[in-house]
């Protein structure tokens, strides 16, 4: 029997509790996950991530399942039936992967490089990660007017390829790492996920929830969680209200590290834009069909109240619509995900999550969405496009590489004031065959130089050599400004170099491609299945 809240439409079914747990659980190992990158990575304090950026991000999931559960108690009144799903909705992990990794590190890095202290420091990295957030909320609430016309002009292979290079380097291969590094909790989690979501094993609880649980008893049977000494006290001591409180100065001074990082913020955005189309789609295939402009003004109004109040963070509108409607999923377990994550941000109660819930034992799921975001670059583009798709995830796993070339010298004792990173390194690693002066330039605006290089192959296979030919003047354009690939020391990183002509050696390079791009459009073409002789 439906039970219904008078005044605010919010009705709970039974199947309701099954999808609850799953989304639930899908925002909670990535809330985690952000403690963990901001406390490990970025040295964040937890007077700034428990007391700012979690209550923020709170707030935006509980604003984004009140209104899409919302929107399918109107779609169910509106066609009289009791079977509509609300879409998933939660905390975009690709962006906040690319965000921490590709943004908010690289600025903490330059400003210690520039001899400011650690607090200012963190302080324009947060900042710049609220600007980001701020940019690709902007973008998906102008989607909403135009979407369609995004969608149209942009091949899915290299929309999807992009996200895949960001999905296998950062969060696939890094998880894989570490589940080898402790197999006993990683590889029973990872086999519990893998048989319950392609194996169709049916667990005696919801697959995530019981590989969740299995690595938890794994974990603490083994000895892998220890908690040192008064960690237990200062997690208790983090458990109170902290109420959410609007950052726009924050919002102001850090407005100048919007230019420098649009390489990131707007293939993000759009990224957001025609995923969240993607899962309308989807949606619809399995029975709910729901408005494209209210969708996505909702997805961009979370994320822009999650950057008002200070989240580095974008929301998103999840896959697996139809697999939620399957577990009897309705709008309770979309509102109840909100409530509960909401309270559980503003109240502090994660960390002392952090301190029993280990990120090896909730980590498979994360690979799980690495692995699918990889899976559907290929089959949701026609296989004739397969060798493009390859090609737009290369740059993504070279900006991976590089970050771990780069900790890895930091771990030596380079990029030090007395020790900085310096041509010498280069001719060092060219030495071993490293060749780090190709990734240092395929790491900066590695995710416009995935997109076009992967459009451009879309264009050339499919014989529009004048499209393909426009992907690389553009590419040269951006080169020469040092949008993407040029790219220069600082004390322990390597940073986009803006400026009149600092990429000269890729925009005449480009432009080179370009011109034979042109030349390709007049000159006859092989049949179709002919090979050179």
């Amino acid at each position: 029997m439906a039970t219904q809240q008078p005044g605010f439409g919010l009705v709970w079914r039974p199947g309701d509790l099954d999808g609850f747990l799953a989304l639930a659980l899908n925002n909670l190992i990535t809330i985690l996950l952000i403690i963990g990158l901001c406390r490990d990575v970025l040295g964040y304090p937890d007077s700034l991530v428990f007391g700012v950026i979690l209550p923020a991000t709170g707030i935006s999931l509980l604003l984004g399942n009140l209104a899409y559960a919302r929107q399918a108690r109107v779609l169910e009144l509106q066609e009289g039936r009791q079977d509509c799903t609300a879409l998933p909705y939660g905390i975009n992990t690709v962006s906040l992967f690319a965000y921490i990794f590709l943004v908010m590190l690289p600025v903490k890095l330059t400003a210690l490089g520039a001899g400011l202290d650690e607090s200012t420091a963190i302080t324009r990295s947060w900042q710049a990660g609220m600007v980001a957030c701020l940019g690709s909320g902007l973008i998906e609430t102008a989607g909403a007017f135009c979407a369609h016309k995004l969608r149209l002009w942009l091949p899915r292979a290299a929309l999807l390829s992009t996200l895949a290079g960001i999905a296998l380097g950062y969060i696939s291969l890094g998880f894989l790492l570490r589940t080898y590094a402790n197999p006993l909790v990683g590889l029973a989690s990872l086999a519990v996920i893998l048989l319950g979501y392609y194996g169709r094993v049916r667990w005696p609880l919801p697959t995530g929830l019981f590989a969740l649980l299995l690595g938890l008893v794994l974990a603490w049977g083994s000895g892998l969680m220890e908690v040192a000494p008064g960690a237990w006290q200062q997690s208790w001591s983090l458990v109170g209200w902290q109420a959410p409180m609007v950052q726009l100065a924050g919002l102001w001074q850090a407005r100048g590290e919007l230019v420098p990082w649009l390489g990131v913020i707007i293939p993000m955005g759009l990224f957001n834009v025609i995923g969240s189309l993607q899962n309308l789609d989807s949606a619809e295939a399995a029975g709910d069909r729901y408005p494209t402009r209210s969708c996505l003004l909702i997805n961009g109004l979370g994320t822009l109240s999650a950057a008002a109040l200070g989240s580095c963070f974008p929301t998103t509108i999840y896959i697996g619509h139809p697999g939620f409607k399957t577990l009897g999923a309705r709008s309770g377990y979309s509102w109840m995900n909100g409530v509960v994550l909401a309270a559980a941000c503003c109240f502090g109660l994660f960390g002392l999550a952090s301190l029993l819930i280990p990120i090896d034992a909730g980590m498979a799921i994360l690979l799980y969405i690495g692995l699918t975001i990889t899976a559907q670059a290929f089959q949701a583009t026609p296989s004739r496009h397969a060798p493009a798709v390859v090609l737009g995830i290369l740059p993504g796993l070279a900006g991976w590489g590089t970050l771990l070339l780069k900790a890895g010298l930091r771990s030596g004792g380079l990029g030090t004031p007395s020790n900085p990173f310096n041509a010498d390194l280069l001719a060092a690693l060219n030495a071993a065959d490293i060749w780090a002066a190709g990734a240092f330039a395929l790491e900066q605006g590695q995710i416009i130089t995935a997109m076009l290089l992967a459009a451009l192959l879309v264009f050339a296979i499919e014989g529009r050599f004048l499209a393909a030919a426009l992907c690389s003047g553009l590419a040269a354009l951006l080169a020469w400004f040092g949008v993407i690939n040029a790219w220069q020391f600082t004390t322990a990183d390597t940073v986009m170099h803006l400026g009149w002509g600092t990429g000269a050696p890729w925009a005449l390079a480009y432009a080179v491609v370009t011109a034979l791009l042109l030349v390709a459009r007049v000159m006859p073409r092989q049949a179709e299945g002919a090979s050179e002789p």
